[in-house]
């Protein structure tokens, strides 16, 4: 019978959490090299590879994302014992990475969270909807801030807020002073709009066929401050769910008739993860204060 240690199994599964031997041997509080030899000892026990080394990091071969699927839960368990021995007082270690699909909710979240737990180490990445879910669904993060995430058996949900897409635009353009605007009155202004792959570039598409309009104009920005710094250079007039952004008084927010449906933001994690000492403060903040300031 194949003998694996745990040494060996931690080493795995935190590099592949991870993608790179460097931050998984930070994690784990050992030297890269002791790492790769666990993970070399892995590989030669399974006759196979199970990293392919690439410049954006360490890629799964199919034999990896099998175990993986089993190593990550088995890691967790694993640490939540160890947390419960430990019988846990204060946060004093440990490390949260958490994705969102835009910077608020989560950003109010993740100044309480790092002002309570300030030793935490916290990674904060902003992503499309389908990159966020993807992260989710493979287990690279802890913690997704979604706006209608797509929920299965192994993810709990809290919500947050519930919000509809909203016009921003300068405070000194010509529609800023109407009370709502019609998508009729945007199909011919220079529109910035997330990436593909985004909620809000799905939605609005939809929306747009449904009324048998199409832009004529449309700009597409990757991230959520690149979209913000475009509206207030006067590029163009975004469409973004309300409240995407810190409150300006150089950007004003205006309801779009057509788009009066509101949407839920949930925090979501895994099931399992979500017991872990450093995700369960994260949502226990999430739901004392469901309301981002």
């Amino acid at each position: 019978m194949v003998k694996v240690s745990s040494p060996q199994i931690a080493a795995f599964t935190h590099a592949a959490r991870e993608r790179s031997f460097s931050k998984a041997a930070k994690v784990l509080g050992i030297t890269q090299s002791a790492v790769t030899q666990h993970v070399a000892r892995l590989e030669r026990e399974m006759g196979t590879q199970l990293f392919l080394r690439t410049r954006g990091g360490l890629e799964l071969t199919k034999p990896a994302l099998e175990l993986f699927a089993l190593s990550d839960r088995m890691r967790t368990a694993e640490q939540l014992i160890a947390e419960k021995i430990a019988a846990y007082g204060t946060l004093s270690a440990g490390h949260l990475d958490v994705v969102a699909n835009a910077p608020r909710p989560a950003l109010p979240l993740i100044r309480s969270y790092c002002r309570r737990f300030p030793d935490v180490k916290l990674t904060f990445t902003l992503a499309s909807w389908t990159l966020a879910m993807d992260k989710l669904r493979r287990r690279e993060i802890d913690i997704a801030v979604i706006t209608e995430p797509d929920l299965t058996d192994d993810l709990v949900a809290v919500e947050l807020a519930r919000v509809r897409y909203m016009a921003y635009m300068r405070a000194d353009h010509p529609l800023a002073g109407r009370p709502e605007i019609s998508l009729r009155e945007l199909e011919t202004e220079p529109l910035v709009l997330p990436e593909a792959g985004s909620l809000t570039r799905r939605i609005v598409g939809e929306c747009l066929a449904a009324h048998g309009l199409q832009l004529r104009r449309m700009i597409e920005m990757t991230t959520f401050p690149v979209v913000k710094e475009a509206i207030l250079h006067g590029i163009g007039v975004g469409i973004l769910l309300e409240e995407s952004f810190y409150p300006s008084g150089q950007l004003v927010m205006r309801p779009i008739r057509e788009l009066s449906e509101s949407y839920r933001t949930c925090l979501v994690a895994a099931a399992d993860r979500s017991e872990l000492r450093t995700v369960r403060e994260f949502i226990d903040l999430a739901e004392e204060a469901p309301s981002a300031e």
